[in-house]
């Protein structure tokens, strides 16, 4: 199904190639519009020309890591963002929650959970029905 211009627009955050091509492929399998950064700087560089409705984003990354991503982000934005990552230690997920993420997805996830929790992140944020 092809992405409308009014469907919601998901920033990919990752520096894995082969994740952020799944990612970006399920995305927009299920209709969603997509951009994609390798790490945190080109990140924070789409967000600010494409202004997406959700943040997917990865914790471990070059350039600049997605903890201090997601802080420099909630210094301006209060845009919807999943953290997608290895890291899924209770103390990691507390960090990602403290530090303002909406939800936090560790690898390796499925394909249902993972656009399960983009509608659910979505709808919270009145993005979708």
């Amino acid at each position: 199904m092809p992405a409308e211009p009014t469907q919601p627009l998901i920033l990919i955050v990752e520096d894995d190639d082969a994740i952020r091509g799944i990612v970006n492929t399920v995305l927009k399998t299920e209709g969603y519009r997509t951009d994609v950064a390798c790490n945190g700087v080109e990140g924070l560089d789409r967000f600010y020309m494409g202004l997406p409705d959700l943040i997917m984003m990865d914790v471990k990354m070059p350039e600049m890591d997605g903890w201090e991503t997601l802080e420099r982000l909630r210094r301006v934005s209060d845009c919807p963002v999943i953290m997608l990552t290895v890291f899924g230690s209770p103390d990691d997920i507390v960090r990602g929650l403290e530090l303002g993420a909406d939800d936090y997805l560790v690898k390796p996830f499925g394909v249902r959970e993972l656009t399960a929790r983009v509608n659910a992140v979505l709808r919270r944020a009145s993005l979708i029905s």
